[in-house]
């Protein structure tokens, strides 16, 4: 039987401590709407729509895709190189048949780090906008570490460390240009809103899905909202605003083990599942 394992808050990396910054209920709070985010980049949707990869659809398997996701996310920002690195393997096997054909409506390649560096931008404009919202603005000196810290999100992958804009200003400006482009068609808002209505979900937990369309609604940008459909009101915010607050209020008084859940959980598996030489995706 292995040994056991050590704790998972992982140490300082890089002069930023994840772990004493990190809201693990902010993966829950935004998931939806950064997964929009991500896929109003057209390539990056026909992946995710046209991908071979049943294993990992969400439509199909909602939980294995939310460990999987998370994970990814754990590792990049509280991992070891190492570590990353081993889950960067793994997640290349399923990513080398996500290709487009003769047939797709655009081009794309799950290994283009131009693709790469869109989602990592959208994960990082999540957590900081998540964290903000729950406990408000971090100082600039804290911002500018943690933006250098998050080029991970994408180096975690293939995306070069030079791609990464090299600072918050030249970050603003790919993201307004980045959004400025994208557009949403009728195919994937059609999957959004599966997603958004929790159709991958027993009738059930459905019961949820009018809190996760408000959630998703206040969250996206502007421009992805619009590309949405959907309307959003100043009474609309300041709901959504006094629910954040009230989340990081709370959020403030746990030990750290709890706040970081479920990323520090899912830390823990992956390095369980590596021990035991179990598929890490």
């Amino acid at each position: 039987m292995p040994a056991p394992l050590p704790a998972p808050t992982p140490t300082p990396v890089d002069g930023f401590d994840m772990a004493a910054r990190w809201t693990g209920a902010g993966a829950f709070l935004g998931g939806t709407a950064n997964v929009i985010m991500q896929l109003s980049h057209a390539p990056v949707a026909y992946g995710v729509l046209e991908s071979s990869v049943d294993s990992g659809k969400v439509m199909l398997h909602p939980m294995k895709r939310l460990r999987t996701t998370l994970t990814y996310l754990a590792v990049a920002l509280m991992g070891t190189e190492e570590e990353r690195a081993a889950y960067r393997d793994a997640v290349n096997t399923s990513h080398r048949s996500v290709r487009s054909s003769k047939q797709s409506p655009v081009k794309y390649n799950a290994f283009d780090p131009n693709l790469q560096l869109w989602v990592a931008a959208c994960l990082y404009y999540g957590v900081i906008d998540i964290e903000r919202r729950l406990h408000g603005e971090w100082d600039d000196d804290t911002a500018d570490t943690f933006y250098r810290y998050a080029a991970r999100l994408g180096t975690s992958l293939q995306m070069r460390p030079d791609m990464w804009p090299a600072d918050r200003a030249a970050f603003a400006e790919y993201w307004e240009s980045g959004l400025a482009a994208r557009a949403i068609d009728d195919r994937t808002r059609e999957y959004f809103d599966t997603l958004i209505d929790l159709h991958m979900l027993p009738k059930p937990l459905r019961a949820f899905a009018p809190f996760q369309r408000f959630l998703v609604t206040g969250l996206l940008p502007p421009r992805l909202r619009e590309q949405m459909g959907m309307t959003w009101s100043e009474r609309e915010e300041r709901r959504l605003e006094l629910l954040m607050r009230a989340i990081g209020a709370g959020q403030r008084k746990l030990p750290t083990a709890l706040r970081l859940f479920p990323m520090n959980f899912y830390l823990a598996d992956f390095r369980l599942r590596r021990r035991l030489g179990k598929p890490l995706v």
